[in-house]
C-alpha cells in the first residue's frame, strides 16, 4: 500500500441487487434510526434528532439544503442522511482516546480503512505526533497553541502558511478566522469550495453579479418545470425531494438530466406522507435525458436553440424580450453564436436525438417559471464554468430571473460552505470587506491573493508552504492527486487538523502533526458567558442560528471559537486591537463585529434570533445586476468540449455511494444502486465490458495518463450498470488518485473528477 492512499481493502463479499427505482420510505426511516441508535443512547439519539433543522434547534452538519420558510415537521424534519451525519457527532459508545492512540501506530492506522477510522467514535483530547515518533500523545490546550504559534511566526513569510477551511465550519468561527489569517499576514485560506462549487461561483459572479442561488426555498414548489443537472438528489440532498414532491402535485414537471438513472431522480415516498406509504412514491421525473460524461453544455447549447426556434414559431410567447432588452446585454453576439453549431452535431454529443431534447423543450417553452438545479455533476469538469454560463443563457432567454418560481439553485454540497465564503474565507478577498477590516481593526489586510487548494498542494509539495492548518475536513482525502498530496502534507514542517473525529489526513501528516478535537453541531457550547449559539448560511442564503443540544462527550472539547481565538491570541501575541477572548466568551460579541464589515449583515444579533432566520441581500433575485462588468447579466459565448476518445479509453465521473457524505464513509452498501458490501466497484455498460473482455464481478486496475505519467487505482469490481457506452463511475475518493493535480476547470481550478479519461485492465493477482 502507498503510504499516502487508503488501503485497497476488499470485504470480499460482494452482492448486487436491483437498482431502486424510489427514494426514501419506510427503509429510509429505519436506517436513520440504525445509525442513530447503534452509537448512542434512545434518549441521547432522540434528543439530537428532534432538534435537527428545527427553528430552535441545531443546523444539519450535513448537506447545505435549505429549511423551509414556513411550517416545519415537528417529528422530522431531517433525511437519512443527515441522521447519519448526526450519528457520528452524537456517538458516545465509541471514542477516540488516547486509549486508542496507545493502542495503535500511525503505521497501524494507515492499514485500516476509512470506514473504520471513522467508526472509532468522537476525539476527546488534543493529541500530538512529535517528529521522529510513531504514536500520537496527548498534550495540552496552551502547549498546542503555543507550538502552533511558534511555528507560524518561525516562517520567513505569512505566505508559507496555508489555512484551509471545511464547509461544516460556522459564520461565526469563519469570521474570526479569516480575521486572524488576515492580520497573520496571508490571503491563503483555500476551502472546500475550490474543489466542488467553484465553477459556480466564478459563472454566477461574471454573469449575474452574485456567486449564489438565485431562489428562495418556496421557488421550487412555485415552479412550472425544474430541471435537475448533474446532482442525485436521492443521495446528496434527499430533503430535497420534500418540495420537488409538492411541486409536482401542483401540476409542475421535471427534467432530469444525469448519466445515470438515480432513485431520487424517479420517485419518492414521503416517509411522513401516509398516503406515500400505502400508495407508492410520486413520479418526480418527466423527462430524462441520459446524457455522456460532460455534455450538458451541448445539451443547453441545442435547448438554447430550440428555444429560438419556438419563438420563430410563436413570437412573443417563448422568450422574454423584454427582460432580455432591458436587463441584459450580449443577446445579439451569444445569438449569432448559435449559427456555428448544427443541432444534429449537438444531439449526437449528448448520445440523444433532436426529438429527445424537443421533448424537454416543450415543457416550459412557455412558462418563465423555470428553476434550473445542478451540482458537480457540471461543476467537476475543465469546461465547467463554461457550462454553468450556458445554463445562466437559457434562464435569460426566458427572463426565469428574478421571479417567483425561476431562477438558478447550485446545491451547495456542505452545511455552511457558503456561509464561509460569505464571513470572507477566501483566497481572493473582495475589497469591501479589506477596506471594512482595515477601518474597524486598524491593520492594513494583505490584498495580494492566496492559494486556492490546489496551488496550496503545490506549494507544499515545491517547499513554498510549510505549515498546513486545516479547520474541519479530511484534506488529504479530498483533493485529487492522492499521492501528490500525501507527498505535499509529508514535506511540512507542521500539520494541523481541528476535527471531530478521525480521519486519514491525521495519518498523512508533516514532521510535527497536530489534532485538536472540537465540538460538533449538535453539541452544547457553553462559555464564559453562558450557553452560545451560532449561526449558518443555506444554500438560499438564508442565515439562521443553530443551538447544540447534547452535552459533550469530554469535557477536553473546545468550540473552534474558542481554538481560532486560542490560536491568534497565541501567535499574534499583541500585535493586534482585538480582545480574543471577550470574543470567545460571548458570541454576540462577534457578530457585532461582523454587523459591522460583512454587507447585508445590520442588526445581526437581531435579526439572526428571529425564528427560521433571513435572508441576505441578494441582488439577481431583485433583477439587480449591478456587480456584473456592465451592470446588466451577460449572455455569454461558450463551445462545447468534445471528448475523442482512443480505442481502448473511456471517461470516467467520480461519484459518492449512498451511504457516505463527502469523505465520510458510513457503510459499504448502496442500496440505491444496488450494490452490498463493498465500495470499490466500477460500473460499466455491458457493451464495454464485452469489448474489453472483461466480465462481471471482474477485479480491475482503473489507469489515466495525462502528459506522459500514469496513475492507476488498484482493484476495482466490474459492475454492469445502465450507463452510457464509453463512460464508467466509481467511488470517490477512492478514485481521487487518478485525478492530476494540474487538470482542472478553466478559470476555477476545480479538478475534474468528473471527466477523466482512463483504460481498465484485468488487475494481476
Amino acid at each position: 500500500m502507498n503510504q499516502n492512499t487508503p488501503p485497497e481493502e476488499f470485504t470480499g463479499d460482494l452482492e448486487l441487487g436491483k437498482p431502486k427505482t424510489e427514494a426514501a420510505g419506510m427503509t429510509a426511516i429505519a436506517k436513520s434510526f440504525e445509525h442513530v441508535l447503534r452509537g448512542t443512547g434512545v434518549g441521547r439519539g432522540w434528543k439530537a434528532l428532534v432538534n435537527l433543522n428545527q427553528k430552535d434547534g441545531f443546523d444539519c452538519p450535513s448537506c447545505a439544503w435549505p429549511d423551509p420558510d414556513g411550517k416545519r415537521s415537528a417529528i422530522a424534519e431531517y433525511c437519512e442522511s443527515g441522521a447519519k451525519a448526526v450519528a457520528d457527532e452524537v456517538m458516545t459508545k465509541h471514542t477516540a482516546s488516547p486509549v486508542l492512540f496507545q493502542r495503535y501506530s500511525v503505521a497501524d492506522l494507515l492499514e485500516k480503512s476509512d470506514l473504520w477510522l471513522g467508526q472509532q467514535g468522537r476525539l476527546t483530547q488534543p493529541m500530538i505526533l512529535r517528529p521522529g515518533a510513531t504514536h500520537y500523545v496527548p498534550i495540552e490546550w496552551p502547549d498546542a497553541f503555543q507550538l502552533i504559534a511558534d511555528q507560524l511566526n518561525a516562517l520567513d513569510s505569512p505566505n508559507e502558511a496555508i489555512f484551509y477551511t471545511s464547509g461544516r465550519t460556522s459564520n461565526e468561527a469563519a469570521y474570526l478566522y479569516q480575521l486572524f489569517v488576515k492580520m497573520f499576514g496571508t490571503n491563503n485560506m483555500p476551502d472546500c469550495s475550490n474543489m466542488c462549487h467553484e465553477s459556480t461561483t466564478v459563472a454566477l459572479t461574471e454573469t449575474l453579479g452574485l456567486g449564489k442561488a438565485t431562489v428562495t426555498y418556496e421557488d421550487y414548489e412555485a415552479a412550472d418545470v425544474v430541471m435537475i443537472m448533474g446532482q442525485n438528489p436521492g443521495t446528496t440532498a434527499p430533503r430535497m425531494l420534500t418540495p420537488m414532491e409538492k411541486m409536482k402535485r401542483n401540476g409542475g414537471k421535471i427534467i432530469a438530466v444525469n448519466p445515470l438513472h438515480e432513485a431520487g431522480l424517479l420517485a419518492f415516498k414521503y416517509p411522513q406522507s401516509p398516503r406515500d406509504m400505502l400508495l407508492g412514491g410520486e413520479k418526480l421525473t418527466d423527462v430524462f435525458l441520459q446524457v455522456r460524461i460532460n455534455s450538458d453544455l451541448a445539451l443547453l447549447k441545442a435547448m438554447c436553440k430550440l428555444l429560438l426556434e419556438e419563438e420563430k414559431k410563436a413570437p412573443g410567447k417563448v422568450l422574454d424580450k423584454h427582460f432580455i432588452d432591458t436587463y441584459t446585454s450580449g443577446y445579439e453576439d451569444f445569438v449569432k453564436s448559435l449559427d456555428h453549431f448544427d443541432l444534429n452535431d449537438l444531439a449526437a454529443q449528448c448520445g440523444l436525438t433532436v426529438a429527445q431534447i424537443q421533448e424537454a423543450v416543450d415543457l416550459f417553452k412557455y412558462t418563465p417559471k423555470l428553476v434550473i438545479i445542478w451540482a458537480m455533476g457540471l461543476t467537476q469538469h475543465k469546461n465547467g464554468v463554461a457550462t454553468i454560463s450556458e445554463l445562466i443563457n437559457l434562464l435569460l432567454l426566458k427572463g426565469s430571473i428574478g421571479i417567483k418560481g425561476g431562477g438558478a439553485s447550485p446545491i451547495r454540497g456542505h452545511s455552511n460552505v457558503q456561509g464561509d465564503r460569505t464571513m470572507g474565507v477566501y483566497e481572493k478577498p473582495k475589497p469591501e470587506l479589506l477596506a471594512a477590516l482595515e477601518k474597524e481593526f486598524k491593520f492594513t489586510p494583505p490584498h495580494e491573493h492566496g492559494y486556492d487548494a490546489v496551488a496550496a498542494v503545490k506549494a507544499m509539495h515545491e517547499g513554498k508552504a510549510k505549515v498546513f492548518f486545516g479547520l474541519g475536513g479530511n484534506f488529504a482525502m479530498a483533493v485529487s492527486d492522492t499521492n501528490y498530496t500525501g507527498e505535499a502534507l509529508r514535506r511540512c514542517k507542521l500539520t494541523v487538523h481541528v476535527s471531530t473525529k478521525l480521519n486519514r489526513s491525521h495519518l498523512i501528516h508533516g514532521e510535527t502533526a497536530l489534532i485538536l478535537p472540537c465540538l460538533g453541531r449538535t453539541d452544547q457550547d457553553v462559555q464564559a458567558t453562558g450557553p452560545q449559539f451560532v449561526s449558518c448560511e443555506s444554500t438560499t442564503g438564508v442565515v439562521a442560528q443553530s443551538h447544540g443540544v447534547v452535552e459533550a462527550v469530554s469535557p477536553h472539547l473546545k468550540s473552534e471559537v474558542a481554538i481560532v481565538a486560542g490560536l491568534a491570541k497565541a501567535t499574534l501575541n499583541g500585535r493586534s486591537t482585538v480582545d480574543w477572548d471577550s470574543l470567545t466568551a460571548d458570541y454576540d460579541r462577534i457578530r457585532e463585529l461582523i454587523a459591522k464589515t460583512v454587507d447585508g449583515f445590520e442588526s445581526y444579533n437581531e435579526k439572526v434570533r428571529k425564528p427560521g432566520g433571513f435572508y441576505i441581500p441578494n441582488g439577481p433575485r431583485q433583477r439587480d445586476f449591478a456587480k456584473t462588468s456592465d451592470g446588466k447579466a451577460q449572455f455569454t459565448v461558450n463551445v462545447p468540449t468534445r471528448h475523442e476518445l482512443q480505442t481502448g479509453n473511456l471517461l470516467l465521473m467520480t461519484i459518492r455511494s449512498q451511504d457516505q457524505f463527502n469523505t465520510t464513509v458510513y457503510a459499504n452498501d448502496d442500496r440505491y444502486r444496488g450494490v452490498y458490501n463493498e465500495r470499490r466497484v466500477v460500473f460499466m455498460h455491458a457493451d464495454d465490458i464485452a469489448n474489453l473482455g472483461l466480465q462481471e464481478k471482474q477485479v480491475v486496475d482503473m489507469h489515466s495518463t495525462y502528459d506522459g505519467m500514469t496513475r492507476t487505482a488498484h482493484r476495482f469490481i466490474v459492475v454492469p450498470y445502465d450507463i452510457p457506452r464509453g463512460c464508467v463511475a466509481a467511488y470517490y475518493p477512492e478514485t481521487n488518485v487518478l485525478v492530476p493535480i494540474d487538470q482542472m476547470a478553466e478559470k476555477s481550478n476545480t479538478p475534474i473528477s468528473k471527466s477523466i479519461v482512463v483504460t481498465i485492465t484485468p488487475t494481476n493477482e
